[in-house]
């Protein structure tokens, strides 16, 4: 399956001029608009392989590794904060936002089996377990009820176990992820929740030279230098 080129982001880095399709992430943990397809990220961003045919060969092989997971599907979506790894190449990195671009960030090898995550979603499983439903498409089972959505989970990956809680509330450090203000960091100045079905949940942050105020989902709390 394949995308028209036009359609592409440009962080892609694919040169939409030079041929009419570019390959279709996968359905996966990420929305189409917002993850690079694997054999892309190799390809054209890392630059470890001059064809489709090479980054295929590599990907095959088991090469690489999302999240501490190998991955040999040439389509597989890589989006925010997923960590990416080439131990043989000794390549380590994590997709961050530079503006309204998803760049890789280039990390150590102790830094790779960290993720932050953020809580889209909360459901109550059998037995009254409380399920996080965060932003990569993982699920996490908690006891207690201390996380709210909104809020950033720091974990240990692949094990997904947490290793910090960042709570989305004044004072709180974080980015936005959505919108025309996509990649701007700031502090939050106040949580304005919805008090009706009409209403959204807002976030009013301070930027280096501004305030903003960006819907709930659109803001990441957490840090991930």
């Amino acid at each position: 399956m394949y995308l028209k080129r036009y359609l592409i982001p440009k962080y892609w880095r694919v040169a939409k001029k030079a041929y009419k399709w570019a390959v279709r992430p996968s359905p996966g943990p990420h929305p189409i608009d917002r993850c690079i397809p694997l054999l892309v990220l190799v390809r054209d961003v890392l630059g470890i392989a001059e064809n489709a045919k090479e980054a295929k060969k590599i990907i095959k092989k088991g090469e690489l590794m999302i999240d501490g997971v190998i991955r040999k599907d040439h389509r597989f979506p890589v989006g925010l904060m997923d960590v990416v790894a080439i131990p043989k190449m000794k390549m380590y990195y994590r997709v961050v936002l530079d503006g309204q671009d998803l760049v890789l960030k280039e990390i150590k090898a102790s830094e790779i089996s960290k993720k932050l995550c953020r809580i889209n979603g909360k459901t109550t499983i059998k037995g009254g377990v409380t399920q996080l439903n965060l932003h990569d498409g993982r699920n996490i089972n908690v006891e207690d009820g201390r996380y709210a959505i909104g809020d950033s989970l720091l974990i240990k990956i692949p094990e997904q176990t947490i290793i910090e809680h960042f709570k989305l509330e004044r004072g709180a450090n974080g980015f936005i992820i959505g919108g025309k203000n996509t990649g701007k960091k700031g502090k939050v100045l106040e949580v304005r929740k919805r008090k009706s079905m009409l209403e959204r949940s807002m976030v009013l942050i301070q930027t280096e030279r501004e305030k903003i105020e960006v819907p709930l989902e659109y803001f990441m709390v957490g840090t991930y230098e």
